[in-house]
């Protein structure tokens, strides 16, 4: 019986030791010699008697990270892999919550280690290596993990400040994964190239397909999406036939006007997430690979990474937007309203999602999660726990869901779903600013943070933004208020605050 992860990852391994599954921009790595890789790690992490506990990543993106995420499986853990480039605020915010009970790192990354409050076993990934694998204490390990422990968090931004951690499954990514390689028809054939960083909910997508089939999952250095023609080098190099990314990074080749001097030679699926697609950018590309799969996918990190797609079959004009589609196999989406009614189709509500992609809430955050994972608001027989996505859409008149914009002042930009408090939150220690309001400006896709203040703040605020915030999330302009407008509930009135801003 496959019940984790593991499972299914070994049989891939057994029937394909000599395909390459991981590759980054200076070398490849076989199934054999990752799980080698992997089960060292595992061993190491055993040996201290570490069972079902958090152990943080700091590490690169490269091949060892994917060694070091299976080895904490192996391990009986789970992992939680951290952004390196991200200021140091944020990260020991997630560690705080986290309180791991050890970390991987790679050691040009000792002195940010070191600085952690949080008790912690700290280990050196060149060290870790030298273990000799255990195999009867892997074995008595495996023996112990259901398919219902976590596998794995990811830090999503959260409203107070403080990062919120969606906690995974071995089972949630086992029943997505399954709806994801039928659907798409990924084999060992397929190669992957993959443009999203490892904390990221998307990765989880191309990464555990390949481990589940026995594709390849080629990294391409971030680098490369500045410089489109090394892009395009590096995806003919790898002979990589399919692509994930974000809609941004699609849209970078379209800036270019890439396909006019070189083309991806093997794509054969184009995927799409994360944010919305403009039509411009998929009718460029559709312009020139006319017989490509295409699809939009939507999802957030709570349903492991996707709920709902939809397979591009027919033509759409720029003033049109793609719907989101229909809800993967083995995922119920419904539609309600302010008072927890199903609306009629055409009609706008809140999209709600339920089945095995659901994650098990927020890691150390009750609060939250019993907000937004609830009972089945349509019925009280039976718990049937169910999560609130807060997004907003319609279905429209082929069935197909659309999406309108985020219920509360989340927002998605660059790819990252962002809420806007934890921007304001970097603010609140900041001398001379009394409020802060991040306002998005979704038509130039710009974060803009309105304030309470002196307008000759706005070079503290950008240097206050460089040490506290990671790059996607820092405001693009600032606008001083003498004092913002309140509505006459005495609150803020973000709205007038936004009409005045962006009018």
């Amino acid at each position: 019986m496959n019940k984790t992860i593991l499972d299914f990852f070994d049989k891939t391994v057994s029937l394909y030791p000599q395909n390459i599954a991981v590759g980054d921009s200076d070398s490849e790595i076989t199934y054999k010699a990752l799980q080698e890789k992997a089960r060292v790690i595992g061993t190491t992490i055993a040996e201290i008697g570490f069972i079902k506990n958090p152990i943080a990543i700091l590490m690169k993106r490269n091949i060892n990270v994917t060694a070091a995420m299976l080895g904490v499986l192996y391990s009986g853990n789970f992992y939680v892999v951290l952004d390196c480039d991200t200021p140091f605020e944020r990260l020991a915010k997630i560690m705080d919550t986290l309180s791991p009970a050890a970390v991987i790192y790679e050691s040009e990354f000792h002195e940010v280690v070191n600085r952690f409050e949080v008790e912690l076993y700290k280990m050196d990934f060149e060290k870790i290596m030298k273990t000799q694998i255990n195999s009867e204490l892997l074995e008595k390990v495996r023996s112990q993990i259901l398919s219902t422990d976590p596998a794995y968090s990811i830090f999503t931004s959260g409203s107070t400040g403080s990062p919120k951690g969606a906690l995974l499954t071995h089972l949630n990514v086992i029943s997505y994964i399954d709806w994801f390689i039928t659907c798409f028809k990924i084999d060992e054939q397929t190669v992957f190239g993959s443009q999203t960083p490892l904390y990221f909910s998307m990765s989880v997508t191309d990464m555990f397909a390949s481990f589940f089939t026995g594709s390849a999952y080629q990294m391409i250095p971030k680098e490369f999406f500045t410089f489109p023609v090394k892009l395009v080098e590096f995806m003919n190099e790898r002979r990589i036939n399919a692509i994930y990314w974000v809609p941004t990074a699609l849209g970078i080749v379209t800036k270019f006007d890439l396909f006019k001097y070189c083309k991806p030679q093997y794509l054969e699926k184009v995927l799409f997430a994360g944010e919305v697609m403009p039509v411009k950018y998929l009718n460029y590309w559709k312009k020139y690979f006319p017989h490509l799969l295409y699809a939009n996918l939507f999802g957030p990190t709570e349903t492991t990474d996707i709920c709902a797609y939809y397979i591009v079959n027919r033509e759409f004009l720029e003033t049109q937007t793609l719907p989101i589609g229909i809800p993967c196999s083995n995922c119920r989406l419904f539609v309600l309203d302010e008072k927890a009614a199903e609306v009629p189709r055409g009609l706008e509500g809140e999209l709600y999602a339920s089945g095995p992609f659901i994650a098990k809430g927020y890691y150390n955050n009750k609060e939250k999660t019993a907000e937004a994972f609830v009972q089945n608001p349509l019925h009280n027989d039976y718990q049937e726990i169910v999560y609130k996505t807060g997004d907003l859409v319609r279905q429209n008149e082929n069935g197909e869901f659309e999406y309108i914009g985020r219920k509360d002042f989340q927002i998605k930009h660059m790819g990252y779903r962002i809420e806007t408090g934890e921007i304001e939150a970097a603010f609140g220690a900041v001398e001379g600013i009394e409020l802060t309001i991040c306002i998005y400006d979704s038509k130039n896709d710009k974060l803009i943070l309105a304030y309470e203040g002196d307008e000759q703040i706005t070079s503290v605020l950008k240097l206050n933004s460089e040490k506290s915030l990671p790059e996607y999330m820092r405001p693009h302009d600032y606008k001083a208020f003498e004092i913002f407008p309140k509505n006459p509930n005495g609150k803020i009135d973000r709205k007038q605050i936004k009409n005045i801003i962006l009018n």
